[in-house]
């Protein structure tokens, strides 16, 4: 057992740092400093990837493309749909009112029949900077990200600035990286740093990558639970060991 966001950090080479994890069913945010989890600055976002397939389909619906081919569409197409079509915006506002930033794609179904996706390419993921969207009231991912960065000890937040690090699949979005980097610094402008994300292109999988490194080096040992431990300890020490 071990914390995702370390895996995460584990896997860009490093045991301190911010992780920006959005994956299937959840978001986290999550701040690391020497391999220990600081809870404080954990963060939970309840929009990930099964929500932004749910919201693509939503906005396709809406769209003048025939009806009986959207309904027809399965989970697993419509993930497929978003992976290759769907894309964040630097500038959302701006691009929802410019119809010429509205670069079309087009998607061939299973059954061979043709999708156009104009702005539903960059509304589909939105909703992780706007949970508002979804009629979430919490914050965006990024500013969950500030928080989470706002409760680490002053005299360690300018190491974290220099290390967040993206992980799961709803991180793989063309832009996603720049537009979380772009948000970060604007939230902490004036603090005198430039604020770098780390976007591995293999991030989808970091925190698989992020356990192997972890299971296998000698370094990590001394995070294991033994099992004498656990007996011992009953499975409440499972939140102080991790």
């Amino acid at each position: 057992v071990a914390n995702s966001g370390f895996l995460s950090l584990c896997a860009h080479g490093r045991v301190s740092g911010l992780a920006v994890e959005a994956g299937a069913a959840v978001s986290h945010v999550t701040s690391v400093c020497g391999g220990q989890t600081l809870r404080k600055g954990t963060r939970c976002l309840g929009v990930a990837g099964d929500h932004l397939s749910g919201h693509l389909h939503r906005l396709l619906l809406e769209s003048p493309t025939e009806p009986s081919v959207l309904r027809a569409l399965t989970k697993k197409v419509l993930t497929q749909l978003k992976e290759q079509c769907c894309y964040v915006s630097l500038d959302y506002e701006g691009d929802l009112w410019d119809k010429g930033s509205h670069h079309p794609a087009r998607f061939q179904t299973p059954d061979g029949r043709w999708i156009t996706l104009g702005k539903e390419r960059f509304c589909c993921p939105e909703p992780l900077f706007r949970p508002e969207l979804l009629h979430h009231s919490c914050p965006g991912l990024h500013q969950l990200a500030g928080q989470s960065l706002q409760t680490v000890p002053e005299h360690l937040r300018r190491h974290m600035l220099g290390n967040v690090v993206l992980s799961g699949g709803s991180s793989m979005f063309p832009g996603f990286p720049e537009r979380m980097c772009l948000e970060l610094n604007f939230l902490f402008q004036g603090a005198g740093v430039h604020i770098e994300v780390l976007a591995n292109p293999k991030r989808g999988t970091a925190a698989w990558a992020g356990g192997s490194m972890a299971a296998s080096l000698t370094s990590f040992q001394h995070t294991w639970m033994t099992k004498g431990e656990y007996q011992e300890q009953g499975a409440g020490y499972v939140h102080a060991k991790f």
